[in-house]
């Protein structure tokens, strides 16, 4: 036992040195280290455990009998362990490189990031699922019943079907989702009126990054039963709008010459597109103008409307007070033509 514990000790050290050029080698570390060390001291123990190990007696050798059943289920479940590790530091190699992909292949690879992080998941269950068939199969009392079980399945999955409807209404739309392409991490979505990204994708529930950092969670088959705004779905780029209700005397071509300087010194504006259009008079008396500016992600684009907003309200304001918004009330004075200072 004490050699097999080296032996991975051995090779975790020289898999630690590798990995520093092979990505595999530093998640397999990173995994597997402590999965692998209680495989090797199990698997050691029930290799040299013997059923006289502990004396010929009956009451020696039912013991005998117990500690190696505990030793056999230890083991199913150390190499469970060790197998769902394995497969994620393999999975975790792919999602490292799909996470460096940047521009327009990175909605392909949060797609496939999202698929590879549902499938290992349903791996990960299946295996475990085996595992327990596979301790339960090891009492006899449970082999024998195994053919009245196997009678009775088709009863007991109605039921069970039946009971966790909901639960498998989940699964099979985290499933539609994943390889519909409708919803990926990352994806910047609104939902219920909030705005956020797709921070966690399961088969049972998303998880949703708020704006303000706080997490909305929901249930996989509301995306799949209810409206919602993926701003990602094709591309990240999305226009920014500002409204400013000023007065009739604004300029609007200054006005217009002005933003668009602005526009070409901003960072976050895209240099595509870009427009101030006069979209509305309103019923008390202002009038409506609307800034049009194109933004490569949406949180550029919010920023983009601030700054926007901000150089708007300051230009009026400092060049133009005159045109600050205003309310106009008609008097008797004022329709018989009197100055205002009398």
């Amino acid at each position: 036992m004490i050699g097999s514990i080296l032996l991975v000790e051995v090779t975790r050290r020289v898999l630690n040195r590798v990995g520093r050029k092979w990505a595999l080698a530093r998640h397999l570390v990173e995994h597997c280290t402590w999965p692998a060390f209680a495989v090797a001291t199990v698997v050691a123990g029930n290799v040299v455990f013997g059923p006289g190990i502990l004396g010929d007696s009956p009451r020696q050798q039912a013991l005998a009998g117990g500690v190696e059943r505990v030793l056999g289920l230890l083991t199913i479940g150390t190499v469970t362990w060790l197998i769902i590790q394995a497969t994620y530091a393999l999975t975790d190699v792919v999602l490292d490189r799909l996470v460096q992909i940047e521009g327009e292949r990175n909605r392909r690879a949060r797609r496939i990031m999202t698929q590879i992080a549902l499938v290992r998941r349903i791996a990960a269950a299946v295996i475990i699922v085996i595992s327990l068939g596979a301790m339960l199969f090891s009492f006899p009392g449970v082999r024998a019943l195994g053919a009245g079980l196997l009678a009775s399945a088709g009863i007991a999955g109605a039921v069970v079907g039946i009971a966790a409807q909901p639960t498998i209404g989940n699964v099979l739309a985290g499933l539609q989702l994943a390889f519909s392409d409708a919803l990926r991490l990352d994806d910047v979505v609104v939902v219920e009126e909030e705005w956020g990204r797709i921070e966690e994708l399961t088969l049972t529930y998303v998880v949703l990054r708020l704006w303000d950092e706080r997490r909305l969670v929901l249930p996989v088959n509301y995306f799949t039963q209810n409206p919602f705004e993926n701003w990602t779905r094709h591309g990240s780029r999305v226009l920014a709008v500002v409204y400013l209700r000023v007065d009739w005397t604004v300029p609007v071509k200054r006005l217009r010459e002005a933003l668009y300087e602005f526009l070409q010194g901003s960072p976050l504006w895209d240099q595509k597109d870009w427009t101030l259009q006069v979209t509305d008079v309103l019923p008390n008396g202002l009038v409506e103008l609307r800034g049009l500016m194109s933004a490569a992600d949406s949180p550029s684009a919010w920023d983009l409307k601030c700054d926007v907003r901000e150089f708007l309200v300051d230009f009026v304001r400092d060049n133009y007070p005159e045109a600050l918004p205003r309310f106009r009330v008609e008097t008797p004075e004022s329709r018989a033509g009197v100055p205002v200072n009398q």
